[in-house]
């Protein structure tokens, strides 16, 4: 994709989001636009930046992060999240590559990201992934286990910066049930808030599904194919 493409791709995404937010009593500044970069080679990515449409970028697999963010233009100043599931013993390589790891599913994997983080003297923002569907092939904490994770991090994980939720719609579910989904985090999320700023990040929403998610309150979406064509 030549990079005139790429900023009329992106460019229909800002506009899509934005007649969301607006639908929604919102302004579009409020909704940042998460470019999933995984399995595209760092050119490309690269080219998305230059658009000057979008800086943050998000990797599935550490190992990609790794090839990847170390060779980006620093002066392009993009902001890296991860993901994808994270294992207990990737958890140093991911502390080192990512400004943002959306993927705290469990009290193992934040301890042990804190750890690492503790060692490092460095704090990180971390988002909670919540299965909000109760399907069983997805990763995520079970909607009812997230307030006891989230006092964990906030309790035991003082490197941690617990800045939200995020999550994935129903699999092949309809407008109603992904809407339902979203909405139950959403709800969740204002549940689990000390104050009005606290939790600020709802990532929610997907190249199929991005403007529902904007309507139900995320402040954050994961584009991948919209951008960057089908894998």
């Amino acid at each position: 994709m030549v990079e005139s493409e790429m900023f009329a791709s992106i460019r229909s995404i800002r506009d899509r989001m934005e007649a969301a937010a607006r639908r929604s009593g919102r302004r579009a500044p409020d909704v940042t636009l998460l470019a999933v970069s995984k399995t595209k080679p760092l050119e490309t990515v690269v080219a998305a930046a230059r658009t000057g449409l979008v800086t943050h970028f998000g990797e599935n697999r550490v190992q990609e992060g790794q090839a990847k963010i170390p060779n980006f233009p620093a002066e392009l100043g993009a902001v890296w999240h991860l993901i994808g599931h994270l294992q207990r013993n990737k958890a140093r390589k991911a502390v080192e590559l990512f400004d943002v790891i959306e993927s705290i599913d469990g009290e193992e994997i934040a301890a042990a990201v804190e750890r690492v983080c503790a060692e490092k003297e460095r704090r990180l923002d971390v988002l909670i992934e919540v299965n909000s569907s109760g399907e069983a092939s997805k990763t995520g904490t079970p909607m009812a286990d997230v307030p006891a994770l989230a006092d964990f991090v906030r309790g035991q994980c003082p490197h941690l910066a617990l800045r939200g939720l995020m999550t994935i719609g129903p699999l092949g579910g309809g407008e109603k049930e992904i809407r339902g989904a979203f909405d139950a985090t959403r709800e969740l999320r204002d549940r689990l808030r000390l104050s009005a700023d606290d939790l600020p990040c709802l990532s929610m929403g997907m190249s199929g599904d991005f403007e529902w998610a904007i309507e139900q309150g995320s402040t954050e979406i994961r584009v991948g194919t919209a951008i960057f064509g089908h894998r």
